[in-house]
Parts: C-alpha cells; structure tokens; sequence
C-alpha cells in the first residue's frame, strides 16, 4: 500500500507540473549564417547546424537571407514577421556586416554610421518586446598576407558591433575575432577545406568548380556554429543551459 501511495504521489506531482516554457531562438543576418537551398549545397549557413545543438525547449527560427544588410532586411519587410512575433524571453541573434560594408551593393550599403543607428534600433525594438538581443561581429572571410597570417576582413564593421554592445550593454560575440582566430590556427591551405571550394566537376552544383572564401561548406558552417555556441556559454546566457551536445573548444 505505501509503495502504491507514493507512486499515486509522484503521479499527482508530475500532473501538476507545467510544461516547460518554450524559448526561440531568431537568428537575422546575412547568407553567411542563412538557410540554403538545395540548388546552392554544399554551401551551407552557421545557422543550419546551430539549430541542432539545443534540447527540446528551444526553436531555432533562422530569418537570416543571403546578400542582406542592416538597411536591406528592414526595407524588404523581413524585420516586420520577426518583431511582431517576439514574446518576451526570446533571443534575437543579429549578425550583418557583410553586405553593409560594400559600397558598390546599391541599397544594401550603409556608412559606419549608419550601420550603427541601424544595430541600435534592431536592439531597442527587441528590447521593447522583452526579447535578448545578442550581437555579433560578421564571420571572417578566408584572407591571408604574403607571409601566412590571416588578414583582418572587417575591421570599421566589427568594430561598430563590438561598440555598440558596449555602450548599448549588450551581449557580444565576437566570431569575427574568433572566425580570425580558427582559420590562423588551420593556416591557409587548411582553412580552405571550411569553405565553398570545389573543383570543376566535383559537384553538380557546380560544373565549373567553385572558389568561394566567404561562405562556408557542412564542415565550416559546424565549426562557425561551434564558436557561437562556445560564445553563448562565455557569457552564461541562459540558453547556455539547453546546448544538448558538446561545443568544440576555441582554437
């Protein structure tokens, strides 16, 4: 009878428990984090892989598209979708850079300044939801000097990120710095095997072949999404408590 009762306890208590609440996870930026079609594989977005790295509390809504900036993603109505779904708790991941930096990408480009006028309202939007914005300085392209070292690919860019964070007081991960600090640690020849390189004929996709040192390949998207995830555990974010698989360690 006593063995009876506390299984009738226990089955009351788990009755009474609430579900647990369910966290999302938005990711806005540029093709470098985006989901890709099969027509572009095995070109692959840091944001594909990352969704899988989370337990069952959290949804991972990737709105990041290729070739977008700061001023092209408002201005295409794809923010409008995202604000107006945030509920408080959420996490809205922002990543450009990329296409905000090229002069000659008519109604994409934004001057420094602009970048940041940008960034900081895409946080106080997110903020007025309730939601936590994260920043991140855009993901280094695959560029090395003469004598091995890799070269800084964004330099003005980043550094509006990483001042923005800071006088916003938001929370920063630096995968420019970091992306640097992987592709240093390969070298230049090895870093390669990260990215879009493919010979002519390697892949349907691709009859021509492929040099691509900006967008990744399945393997560099893994390892990109590895740095995030090794991010968000540094700054003991919440959503550090529902990574559900190891992250590889920082080079």
């Amino acid at each position: 009878m006593k063995r009876v009762a506390a299984f009738l306890s226990l089955a009351l208590l788990s009755f009474g428990m609430p579900p647990a609440k369910k966290i999302k996870v938005w990711l806005v930026g540029d093709s470098t984090c985006a989901n890709k079609e099969v027509r572009a594989y095995p070109e692959t977005g840091w944001g594909m892989p990352f969704s899988s790295f989370f337990d069952s509390t959290i949804t991972v809504d990737n709105r990041a598209k290729n070739g977008r900036s700061t001023k092209s993603f408002r201005a295409e109505g794809l923010w409008a979708p995202v604000l107006n779904q945030l509920s408080e708790g959420d996490y809205v991941f922002l990543q450009f850079g990329h296409n905000d930096e090229g002069k000659e990408k008519v109604g994409r480009y934004t001057t420094p300044e602009e970048f940041k006028a940008n960034l900081l309202q895409y946080v106080m939007e997110a903020r007025a939801k309730k939601a936590l914005p994260v920043l991140l300085t855009p993901v280094a392209r695959r560029t090395f000097d003469a004598n091995g070292n890799v070269t800084e690919s964004h330099p003005v860019y980043s550094d509006v990120v990483r001042a923005v964070a800071r006088e916003a007081q938001v929370p920063l991960i630096d995968l420019d710095a970091q992306s640097m600090a992987l592709l240093q640690s390969m070298g230049k020849d090895a870093s390669a095997y990260l990215y879009n390189h493919l010979a002519p004929g390697e892949h349907p996709n691709y009859p021509d072949g492929r040099s691509d040192d900006t967008h990744f390949n399945e393997l560099g998207a893994r390892k990109m999404a590895g740095l995030v995830l090794a991010g968000i555990r540094e700054l003991k974010l919440g959503l550090a408590d529902h990574i559900s698989k190891p992250v590889a360690k920082k080079p």
